[in-house]
């Protein structure tokens, strides 16, 4: 049943208190590869593309953050290359780093970068080896060139920002000698949401949100504080995938970031109801 003009303006209304709460402020949204819902991949490219977009056209100031995990396997295999991984990480040799360059400067990041600007010419692809964005030291040497984050400099994104620019930022670092390392992509927003000073951290995901008890979808935990999530990591109630996520959210919420949100990607305009709505919608930490 479609809306009517009432329900129309009723949502406008709600959301306009939130419109000026947040205008000015830095969002920074991780885009996961596997999150976004619709038809087809085309759908939830432009789905997400628009929410960001309105965020922009309302005042607010989105920087997009994005990996390609899913990408860079599908590439290495189809080059025959085999993927050895180790406590759950990606062995990255001299060959793999290009590989992962290759597939998120080169495919993931102008696709994100086209479907913004769609919508006018607002979004700018950078990498984090660009004007010394990420700086990167390695995480351990049997990894090859896996690194982490060793210091941000915001000063090209906050130029973009300024400029009225959506940056859209693959998570590539350099360390002091130029030599580029992978950096997970949920770890580094934290880190750029802390650098900059924002006001949310938002990590989209193909989950409802953080649970109690895993199996569990009345469990849902609407919200939380770092300490309640630090007790839920040391107890093996968040594990996997999700523990990156989560000490970032804790990270950066320490560290100033007023509000960090983990997400279901998969639900249309998602980022929408969360930022505009009464209700909101997933985990949020505060």
């Amino acid at each position: 049943m479609s809306a009517t003009a009432s329900d129309k303006a009723a949502v406008l209304v709600e959301a306009l208190p939130y419109i000026r709460r947040f205008a000015g402020q830095v969002v920074v949204v991780k885009y996961g590869g596997n999150a976004l819902a619709g038809a087809s991949d085309d759908d939830a490219l432009s789905l997400f593309a628009e929410d960001v977009v309105l965020m922009r056209q309302v005042g607010m100031r989105p920087v997009v953050v994005h990996g390609g995990g899913p990408q860079i396997s599908d590439l290495m295999q189809r080059l025959g290359k085999v993927t050895e991984f180790r406590k759950g990480l990606r062995v990255t040799d001299g060959e793999t780093v290009d590989i992962v360059r290759m597939v998120l400067i080169g495919q993931v990041n102008p696709q994100l970068v086209a479907a913004i600007n769609v919508h006018g010419s607002l979004a700018v692809g950078v990498s984090g080896e660009d004007a010394g964005l990420i700086k990167a030291v390695a995480r351990d040497p049997e990894l090859g060139f896996v690194g982490d984050v060793e210091s941000i400099n915001p000063t090209i994104l906050q130029s973009l920002l300024d400029d009225g620019f959506v940056p859209v930022v693959a998570t590539i670092g350099t360390d002091a000698a130029g030599q580029a390392y992978n950096i997970n992509a949920d770890t580094v927003a934290g880190a750029i949401a802390e650098s900059l000073g924002a006001e949310k951290l938002v990590y989209l995901t193909d989950i409802e949100g953080l649970r109690r008890v895993v199996d569990d979808p009345s469990s849902l935990i609407r919200q939380t504080t770092p300490d309640e999530l630090d007790s839920l990591m040391a107890d093996g109630t968040i594990a996997g995938g999700m523990i990156p996520k989560v000490e970032s959210c804790v990270h950066a919420v320490r560290a100033g970031v007023r509000r960090a949100h983990i997400l279901d990607g998969r639900i249309p305009h998602v980022l929408l109801l969360e930022i505009f709505t009464d209700e909101g919608i997933g985990t949020m930490v505060r």
